[in-house]
């Protein structure tokens, strides 16, 4: 990260942060669904069964992802675009990155 985007962040509180307790309870029920695809897996279950439990999880995890997108767009670039300048920029090719990532 650099200089400019340390001392943004030293100042900045998270988007998320105003419903934490709903991403965590989200991320406790996509663990919970991992542990049971584990145990799927470890009791023999059937391959379709398995495979449809992984697509469960992956898809919680999916709504969290594109929570904490949403949340990052509103609060964190929309500050930085308001600021203008070098933490504007870097802040849009952060958010870029991270969409190129999710759709991977």
């Amino acid at each position: 990260m650099s200089e400019v985007m340390d001392a943004a962040c030293a100042e900045h509180t998270h988007g998320y942060i105003e419903h934490k307790d709903e991403l965590l309870k989200r991320l406790r029920r996509a663990e919970g669904q991992v542990r049971g695809v584990q145990r799927m897996v470890q009791e023999d279950e059937y391959c379709i069964d398995i495979l449809t439990q992984v697509s469960a999880a992956t898809k919680a995890l999916e709504r969290v992802a594109l929570e904490l997108l949403d949340d990052h767009l509103r609060h964190c670039v929309a500050s930085a675009a308001a600021e203008g300048g070098a933490v504007a920029a870097e802040k849009l090719h952060e958010a870029s990155a991270a969409i190129a990532r999710l759709v991977r």
